[in-house]
């Protein structure tokens, strides 16, 4: 059980650049708070004490506004941001990897028994206010833009956007996992990002892009001239940081080819 609500907290870690440590994250976070309400209830409803089940859960959604059915099937590091207005539905069944923002209703469109709330699979990203409507399935990678309304099954690394939602963009397979290993590579991590057709996030697509084609090619250059004898130094890129101040160092002007006598009169007045 702790491992799993450590790993509950590293997830929120990664995903969430306001959350600055453990402690704050088990004591401030309702969409933390509320999945840990919901496997108690899971659990409760398995065993077949389904009215406790539903009272806790409604004692859940009084504490964290975020109402989770406890029939509800939620695989790991799962994350809800903000989470207020939240709704997940008795028969939902959400992968690993998920993320969900205030707003998000994953409910149903029929009233009869049996199936009848959406299937949600690995590394989905939901933005907020959407809605995920009737027994579909959102395949592995996809990202359903704020305030879309899904009717349909969402194919694999798609974005969805509005209402009915439709397919405005589709990701090829290995490209996601590139850019971020990428991005990670300079200091760079976007958040929240979602591919929706943007100028900007273009841009910064194509970018990471082409620093990776050129991070290709210059490995197979080096390669190439330790074939043929030369003496090449292994370097790595250094992290970037904004962060630089707090920690001590010299400020980013320094690294441009200020001189430090410069940077003292400057910071001195």
């Amino acid at each position: 059980m702790f491992e799993r609500i450590r790993e509950d907290v590293r997830s929120v870690l990664d995903r969430d650049p306001a959350a600055r440590n453990a402690f704050e994250i088990v004591t401030c976070y309702p969409g933390v708070h509320a999945l840990l309400w919901h496997r108690l209830c899971h659990r409760l409803w398995r065993w077949n004490l389904r009215w406790l089940a539903r009272w806790l859960s409604t004692v859940s959604r009084w504490l964290t506004g975020i109402e989770i059915h406890p029939g509800a099937r939620i695989g790991r590091r799962f994350f809800i941001d903000h989470g207020m207005g939240v709704v997940i539905g008795e028969t939902a069944e959400i992968g690993d990897d998920v993320t969900l923002y205030h707003g998000v209703t994953l409910g149903g469109t029929s009233t009869d028994g049996g199936k009848r709330h959406p299937t949600l699979g690995n590394d989905i990203v939901v933005g907020a206010g959407a809605k995920v409507l009737g027994p579909i399935t959102v395949s592995d990678g996809a990202r359903i833009g704020s305030n879309a309304v899904v009717l349909k099954d969402v194919p694999e690394g798609a974005t969805m956007i509005g209402i009915p939602a439709r397919i405005a963009g589709q990701r090829p397979a290995g490209h996601t996992e590139r850019r971020e290993a990428t991005a990670r590579k300079i200091g760079f991590d976007a958040y929240g990002q979602t591919d929706m057709p943007d100028p900007v996030s273009n841009a910064i697509n194509s970018m990471l892009d082409h620093i990776h084609a050129s991070d290709e090619r210059l490995q197979e250059m080096c390669q190439a001239i330790r074939h043929l004898g030369g003496q090449l130094k292994d370097v790595e890129l250094p992290d970037l940081s904004c962060c630089e101040m707090e920690n001590g160092n010299r400020p980013a002007a320094a690294k441009q080819g200020v001189p430090a006598e410069e940077e003292a009169k400057v910071r001195d007045g």
